[in-house]
């Protein structure tokens, strides 16, 4: 009996010093991940908070945990911490916190919507922090810009979409096609005008003859001059 009693003395025993050895090399992770992370060690910081969370999971750790990752750029990573914190924290501050950087990490993935509704949430909890209302006001911002562009982007590919329709169109059916305008310095031709005939050089035969029929026509021009100026006028009386 008293063997039974001594065995289970020293498994309880043997069990809270198991603990108590857990939670002291949990905290001394996480101290060091706090002063790598201080440093700038945002890796080292992530690898110790890691290895607390392992021994004994606290939504402070793992709020750190998301601020280490988020601080290596890996934004779509840091979400899943903060919202893990979110979850996980009781304490009203924590948990605002919590959803402010859930709402940076948001911001930072360029995912603008998520963004505004995690800075919301965090100014419920905590409305007078001065942070969160601006970086709300700048999502807000960016995010009527993204919808601005958006439909600039959809009106633009509705008109060429528009054209190609009318392009389609006119080589279905040429009648639709537009005239070609003249160039500038050119006549528009007569759709009836026919296109001058070239010009060819006289033959020997046809020179002598158009010569012979100038000479004939010359030469009655001469004698009708020579009648004409061969009559005198009678002269006026002498009084």
């Amino acid at each position: 009996m008293q063997l039974k009693y001594i065995l289970g003395l020293l498994f309880v025993c043997s069990f809270l010093f198991a603990s108590a050895q857990n939670k002291v090399e949990r905290h001394m992770n996480a101290r060091e991940g706090d002063q790598a992370y201080t440093k700038g060690a945002f890796q080292d910081a992530e690898i110790k908070y890691r290895e607390a969370n392992q021994l004994e999971r606290k939504s402070t750790t793992t709020y750190n945990l998301g601020n280490s990752v988020f601080q290596q750029e890996r934004y779509e990573e840091a979400v899943k911490h903060f919202q893990d914190a979110v979850e996980e924290a009781t304490d009203p501050q924590l948990k605002a916190q919590a959803y402010h950087n859930l709402g940076n990490a948001h911001l930072s993935n360029e995912n603008l919507e998520e963004g505004v509704k995690s800075y919301i949430e965090s100014l419920k909890l905590n409305p007078d922090d001065m942070d969160t209302k601006k970086n709300l006001t700048m999502a807000l911002q960016k995010l009527e810009q993204q919808r601005q562009q958006q439909q600039q982007q959809q009106e633009q590919q509705n008109q060429e979409q528009q054209e190609q329709e009318q392009q389609e169109q006119q080589q279905q059916d040429p009648s639709q096609q537009p005239q070609q305008q003249p160039q500038q310095g050119e006549e528009e031709m007569p759709q009836d005008a026919q296109p001058q005939e070239e010009k060819r050089d006289l033959s020997k035969e046809e020179a002598e003859e158009l010569l012979k029929i100038i000479e004939d026509e010359d030469q009655k021009v001469q004698e009708k001059l020579r009648k004409t100026s061969g009559e005198k006028k009678k002269p006026k009386k002498d009084w």
